[in-house]
């Protein structure tokens, strides 16, 4: 049964609960502390979204098609729509020679907030290229084209390409391929669900690339990894978790729909994933620094960012202090 990770309270009194479940493994993959169960299934939602870039850098889509790091990082990104993302995104589009009206993912508008109010006040419109995911689908579709599979059904969950990530995720998670089950995400693409304890495990060997027994696989990883943590900003947006916790070299981490979320710590050498039942985001900063906090880990900076992101204070629109949130759990040993 999930605990109680985050208690907030209004006026002193006690508002609302966030439960869940966390678990940590070690580099051999055993989980070695959890809250809750650590088993639990969960999708990946955007927390795969590494795990999607891989099978194409392995194959060699950077080399093919001239691809810088941040152009990878963004494969990996739910962005949110800033002018850095659309103008590493339209790059994308050169150098592969794709067509945007192509992607599966919907036409949207950018989720950050000023780059939205600035596109509807100069009359523009919604894009393909403004999804979140559309970094995803562009460098699948790059993968295809590279290899002369279909690009019209890359979306397919028969399709090469969706086979490869799924096989790929599945050894990295140390499980049987039909363990893996699959339904689709929010962008239309296959989704993946699985035990908290095997994404952990996948984020582990994602961090440690040495843990992976396949090379190409390995150096695939390596490289995915660089290019999040060079460029921690086109993983997701200013200010967000992932792109804080990316900021330090020994880790790497992204977030998913739904309250998903994992990270790797490279010198550690630990996989940790969590879900927060209600599907809320905004807990994330502070479990994950709670989390850290209670490995004892020794990056200050780190530390210190995310207690200046993600305040225990509750403020109303006016600034107000009007209530706390604070993490409420304890990392038990399994």
């Amino acid at each position: 049964m999930e605990n109680i990770l985050v208690e907030e309270s209004r006026g002193g009194m006690l508002e609302c609960t966030h439960r869940g479940h966390i678990c940590i493994v070690d580099e051999k993959g055993r989980v070695i502390k959890a809250v809750g169960d650590p088993d639990f299934g969960v999708f990946t939602r955007s927390a795969a979204k590494p795990f999607q870039a891989i099978p194409g850098i392995r194959a060699g889509i950077a080399e093919e098609f001239g691809l810088s790091y941040d152009e990878i990082a963004i494969m990996t990104a739910s962005h949110r729509g800033e002018q850095m993302h659309i103008e590493t995104l339209e790059s994308l589009l050169r150098k592969t020679g794709l067509d945007e009206n192509a992607l599966f993912c919907a036409p949207s508008l950018p989720l950050d907030a000023a780059a939205k109010k600035r596109l509807l006040r100069s009359g523009g419109e919604r894009r393909r290229l403004y999804h979140n995911c559309s970094g995803k689908h562009l460098g699948l579709m790059a993968y295809s084209k590279m290899r002369g599979y279909p690009l019209d059904s890359y979306s397919d969950p028969d399709h090469p390409v969706q086979r490869e990530i799924w096989e790929t995720l599945a050894s990295l998670a140390g499980l049987p391929l039909p363990s893996i089950r699959r339904a689709v995400d929010g962008c239309g693409l296959p989704v993946f669900h699985l035990p908290l304890s095997a994404l952990a495990n996948a984020y582990l060997k994602l961090a440690c690339p040495d843990r992976i027994d396949d090379r190409a696989t390995a150096a695939a990883a390596a490289t995915v990894g660089k290019a999040m943590n060079r460029h921690p900003e086109m993983v997701s947006g200013t200010g967000r978790i992932d792109t804080l916790l990316l900021q330090d070299p020994n880790l790497v981490a992204k977030g998913g729909f739904k309250g998903v979320y994992a990270f790797g710590l490279r010198k550690e050498r630990l996989g940790v994933a969590f879900k927060i039942m209600d599907g809320s985001e905004e807990e994330w900063g502070l479990i994950a620094l709670t989390i850290l906090e209670q490995l004892g880990y020794d990056n200050k900076d780190t530390v210190e960012r995310l207690r200046t992101a993600f305040s225990t204070e509750i403020r109303n629109d006016e600034g107000m202090k009007v209530g706390t949130t604070q993490t409420v759990f304890r990392l038990g040993d399994v």
